[in-house]
């Protein structure tokens, strides 16, 4: 169930309905009288499919009891905006309207997203009412800082549509990395030869962005290290942007004590340049072309698989041919005990991918899918693998 009250930010509502109808949910939408002075129900009823409630006496429910048997039906009630004076409703126990009313009856779990002005969010007695939600299990969902309707900038911006959507999304997938620190490179890096040019490949980023996502979705806390990649942060994602390799292997050093599982994704450049031009490096008036000598960059994944005690480590391989023994050889060289092998020029910067396991017992092989299916996949196969850190001192 979908709550709105009042807020400009209820616009941000149709497209959050839009991408939940699109993922085949269910979604019954329920507004405060505040919420249709911003959009109205039939444009919600449009979005959704479904009948609009707006009062506690609507006699369309067989039993005049809406708030008693719309919450019934539902798998989760998401307020979205939640104002301030619906979050003070919520904390306090009141049940003035159908959609407080609603909340209180309900025995399902309850999701605010709030949206309000800076000083509203930051006023103790709004504080006070979040504290006392979050203690009574409510899950709260931002909010974000930016600019403001009312032309302020700070705390209270309602968390976008997209961002809303995946943490409702996370909420219900099954905890398996719960309790769980995980590392992940992504992306490609970039190794400059003068101020304008460098060397870099075309990985997109998706495989790995798809796989932090999957992790956070199933209870991790995700530190993504990303190349120079233009793809949105994962919700509830800690990202750390880097350049080249030496950034990306700096990066993971200093994160990596605090890890229980490192996944490296990213294709990260073999070699770079032994010097870096300072300036653009121009055409001679003879054309004689530039020579460059190359040093080569740090292995980070054997780095890490190397520490006296490292996390549980995941290697990638993108080959251009002999997956089979490409896979297992670089498994083995690397020292790491699961290896994700794929045919990376036939994949970089699509939507889907297909994939071989390598590991000591063996290659496991999983069918094509989407990088977003196939991350879920590969999380689930992650976790199954794990040592159980209970008989770990």
């Amino acid at each position: 169930m979908l709550g709105l009250t009042g807020g400009i930010a209820c616009y941000k509502i149709a497209e959050l309905t839009r991408l939940l109808t699109k993922a085949g949910a269910t979604v019954q939408v329920a507004m405060t009288e505040a919420a249709t002075q911003f959009i109205t129900p039939v444009t919600m009823q449009a979005l959704s499919g479904r009948p609009v409630y707006t009062s506690q006496w609507d006699a369309r429910i067989d039993n005049n009891m809406p708030h008693i048997d719309l919450s019934r039906e539902a798998d989760a009630i998401v307020i979205a905006p939640a104002s301030t004076d619906f979050l003070a409703k919520l904390a306090h126990g009141m049940a003035d309207d159908l959609l407080s009313t609603l909340c209180i009856a309900r025995d399902c779990p309850l999701l605010v997203v709030p949206a309000m002005n800076r000083q509203m969010w930051m006023n103790p007695a709004t504080q006070r009412n979040v504290a006392q939600l979050r203690a009574d299990g409510v899950l709260v969902l931002g909010p974000d800082s930016g600019s403001q309707a009312c032309g302020e900038v700070g705390d209270g911006r309602m968390i976008e549509p997209e961002a809303a959507y995946e943490a409702i999304v996370s909420f219900f997938q099954p905890k398996m990395l719960s309790g769980r620190r995980v590392l992940i490179t992504a992306g490609p890096t970039f190794e400059p030869l003068d101020p304008v040019r460098g060397i870099t490949n075309l990985s997109s980023g998706k495989m790995g962005f798809a796989l932090a996502r999957a992790a956070q979705q199933a209870g991790a806390d995700v530190h993504l290290v990303a190349g120079p990649v233009t793809l949105d942060t994962p919700w509830g994602v800690f990202r750390e942007d880097v350049q080249t390799a030496q950034q990306m292997h700096d990066a993971v050093m200093q994160a990596v004590a605090d890890c229980d599982i490192f996944i490296a994704v990213a294709a990260v450049a073999d070699w770079r340049a032994n010097h870096v031009s300072e300036h653009k490096i121009k055409k001679t008036a003879d054309r004689k072309l530039p020579s460059f000598a190359f040093v080569e960059n740090p292995d980070i994944l054997a780095a890490v698989a190397k520490l006296p005690h490292p996390p549980f480590c995941v290697g990638f391989a993108a080959e251009s041919g002999n997956l089979d023994a490409n896979g297992e050889e670089k498994r083995v060289r690397k020292n790491v005990p699961l290896l994700i092998g794929n045919l990376g020029p036939q994949t970089f910067g699509r939507d889907d991918n297909e994939v071989a396991l390598f590991e000591a017992g063996g290659v496991t092989r999983l069918p094509r899918a989407d990088k977003t299916t196939l991350a879920q996949t590969l999380i689930g196969e992650i976790a199954r693998r794990l040592p159980d850190m209970s008989l770990i001192s």
